[in-house]
């Protein structure tokens, strides 16, 4: 279709703030942005929100600690107390953090209609149209089919930077030597589980090593990554590995999702005929999509490398922080790779990382923020997303209460905004601040 003729499209919906995806970090900018004074439409493309929590089955949080300083707060906090308010978090021990993401859905519609913001469910980004900077349309397909969602701000939190592809922004993808991305993984849960007879990890990755020796297992994964949920006897798998496959690519996706699905019917076999406790086990759930670690990172201001993790780098401009390991699967096949933040510290996350080059009322939340291939593995996890997507939603809200673009908000307003908000933020800035040039 004739990016032209989208301007004849019905408008579906239209509001100060737009945010495409309702993840983590969709979630925390509509929140935001809703709570600073702007009127906020949330677009998603299922009937729930959550993203990769529920829709991705993705659990638990990742650490969001750095030695004994949480470093993940604000919303996310928030977030996590609304799932212990309905019966929706676990904390037997602090290894076993867990959350319900079937509660983790009711905890997202309870936050959002508190804020006020309005949602468009069951509608999918498909293009968007953009002139000399500035996104005017994004085009939405559902059952009432092709529609436009305006707004003076966009904020792309779909994940795969899909608004800010369409809007012809600068992207990169994978890793620079062959453009393989970090592989996807279909998360599953069994029950009936005893989980006093259940091997240690070592003695679950022995009889894991044996099977695939004995031909019973497909999966280039080096090893099996269970965690325990709030539900006893439930046990959550994180261990599925789709390689060579592309998120922005239905294709591929749909190759992905079959591959996936035969790994998780060959690990719950293994599972229930090998491994002890498991006898009277079955798969209870399966994720409604399979989960995707990397596809589309968007170029902004400033690209958060490698060393900006290792070292724990401080910025002037610092609006999130990150403590989780550089943590790259393998694209190709088997191994990880983990390096981790100096023990006790944490990195910032620069606000010129959400500006996307060349775009004047474009911000990008959640894990498509502009980094390269190794920063991105350290802070695409939930916990981060979730503090850039407010961070981005504030900006937001400052734009249109001051009618600027997104390079003209107050940095230092922000960040006291979002300290205000209960955010980690450093206070001072340590002597290792980067310049404040773009990047």
């Amino acid at each position: 279709m004739n990016k032209d003729a989208y301007e004849t499209l019905s408008v579906a919906a239209e509001a100060d703030v737009v945010v495409i995806g309702g993840g983590p970090g969709g979630l925390c900018a509509a929140l935001a942005a809703a709570e600073e004074g702007a009127e906020v439409l949330l677009v998603e493309r299922y009937g729930f929100l959550g993203g990769m929590a529920t829709a991705g089955l993705v659990n638990p949080f990742m650490s969001y600690f750095a030695g004994e300083e949480q470093v993940n707060a604000g919303l996310f906090q928030r977030l996590i107390e609304e799932l212990q308010a309905k019966g929706g978090w676990s904390e037997r021990s602090k290894s076993r953090r867990a959350f319900d993401p079937r509660i983790m859905r009711f905890a997202c519609d309870a936050m959002v209609q508190r804020a006020g913001v309005r949602l468009l469910l069951h509608a999918f980004l498909t293009d968007a149209v953009a002139d000399e900077g500035s996104v005017r349309i994004g085009v939405v397909a559902s059952k009432s089919g092709l529609r436009a969602v305006k707004g003076s701000l966009f904020i792309d939190a779909s994940g795969d930077g899909d608004l800010a592809a369409r809007a012809g922004a600068e992207f990169e993808k994978g890793r620079p030597e062959d453009g393989f991305s970090q592989p996807m993984t279909l998360c599953f849960r069994m029950v009936g589980v005893d989980e006093e007879a259940m091997p240690s990890r070592e003695g679950i990755n022995e009889l894991y090593d044996a099977a695939k020796a004995a031909g019973e297992i497909d999966n280039p994964r080096e090893n099996v990554l269970f965690f325990y949920t709030p539900r006893k006897g439930e046990i959550h798998f994180n261990t599925t590995r789709i390689v060579k496959r592309d998120a922005t690519d239905a294709v591929s996706m749909t190759e992905a999702e079959l591959i996936a699905r035969k790994q998780v019917e060959e690990m719950a076999r293994f599972l229930c005929n090998r491994a002890p406790g498991f006898e009277n086990a079955y798969v209870s759930e399966i994720a409604t999509q399979t989960g995707v670690r990397e596809s589309r990172r968007i170029m902004g201001d400033y690209v958060l490398r490698e060393e900006d993790v290792l070292t724990a780098r401080k910025f002037p401009d610092g609006i999130a922080r990150g403590s989780y390991p550089i943590d790259i699967h393998n694209p190709a096949g088997t191994g990880t790779v983990i390096k981790p933040v100096p023990p006790g510290d944490a990195y910032d996350i620069p606000y010129r990382c959400l500006c996307p080059l060349g775009f004047e009322n474009l911000l990008i939340a959640g894990r498509p923020i502009s980094s390269d291939h190794v920063a991105h593995s350290s802070h695409r996890v939930m916990p981060i997303a979730a503090c850039n997507g407010e961070a981005a939603g504030v900006a937001a809200a400052l734009c249109i209460r001051d009618s600027c673009d997104i390079r003209s908000v107050d940095t230092e307003e922000l960040r006291a905004i979002l300290k205000g908000r209960g955010a980690s933020i450093y206070e001072t800035q340590a002597a290792q601040v980067a310049e404040s040039g773009s990047e």
